[in-house]
């Protein structure tokens, strides 16, 4: 464009869009050509959404399987997406970060004053008709036992929010503790290896009987093969209480009963004599 052309341009009239006539105020303001292009472009989005739901539902087969199906179970019309074990992780891990900004709360309300060594000075300008009614807890707005406190002093409207929110945190973890403990019941339950008592359990209850471990001897007439789970437990004595599980002596043969009670009569007969 030549020089000329941009100083005709320089008077030329400026052509503004035209505003709603008075007549048709009653309709508010009048639709611009942007705005009708963002209208037009919402109604468009909407309807392909709608025709691509719609295709969706013609084409759905109700036999047809997906893979999220194993893991969205319904039972008694609840949702199970997860496996337990991740809802207790998922549990634990939101007490976690509630136990945390529980003692970060902890710590903003404490009053911890060991800034109030420091000399500092906190000048207000007034009038003398202010300073005649000037009260100096109104115009912190703050409790007056704050007044004298060089570090931050928080105001009635936030110490109220602070609190409040507190209060809500220590009750949500409250909760979730005890969602979290049933969790750990139920699948302590539900897992049978800690259900079913061992060999080893199942004698120390029926004989009120506790194992000393530093005090184990072989017998030599058992099997090779049994020989070192019999004599980490053939030397019982007396004991009611402090019965412990030993995972590890599950698989004991109960042929190791007899020997052990045979050998317990032996030891009550000696004593005895």
């Amino acid at each position: 464009m030549s020089s000329w052309k941009k100083a005709a341009k320089m008077s030329q009239k400026t052509h503004r869009e035209r505003h709603q006539p008075e007549a048709r105020k009653h309709l508010e303001l009048l639709e611009k050509k942007k705005d009708y292009i963002i209208r037009t472009r919402d109604f468009q989005e909407k309807r392909a959404t709608i025709k691509l739901l719609r295709k969706r539902a013609l084409n759905k087969n109700p036999d047809e399987f997906h893979f999220y199906m194993i893991n969205s179970k319904v039972v008694n019309g609840v949702h199970q997406e997860l496996m337990e074990t991740q809802d207790l992780r998922y549990v634990a891990y939101k007490r976690n970060i509630e136990a945390k900004k529980i003692d970060k709360l902890q710590s903003q309300l404490h009053m911890i004053d060991a800034a109030n060594e420091t000399q500092n000075q906190h000048i207000f300008f007034l009038d003398d008709d202010e300073m005649k009614n000037f009260n100096l807890v109104k115009k912190l707005d703050t409790h007056p036992g704050l007044l004298f406190r060089r570090t931050t002093r928080p105001s009635l409207k936030e110490t109220h929010d602070l609190y409040k929110e507190l209060e809500k945190r220590i009750d949500r973890e409250r909760e979730l503790t005890v969602v979290q403990q049933k969790l750990e019941v139920r699948r302590v339950l539900e897992d049978k290896s800690t259900s079913e008592m061992s060999v080893v359990s199942r004698h120390q209850v029926n004989e009120m009987h506790e194992l000393d471990w530093d005090n184990v001897r072989i017998l030599d007439t058992q099997q090779s093969l049994f020989k070192r789970r019999i004599s980490e437990m053939v030397y019982i004595k007396n004991q009611i209480s402090n019965i412990n599980k030993q995972s590890d002596t599950e698989d004991l043969p109960n042929v190791y009963l007899p020997f052990l009670k045979k050998d317990l009569t032996l030891k009550n007969n000696s004593r005895t004599i």
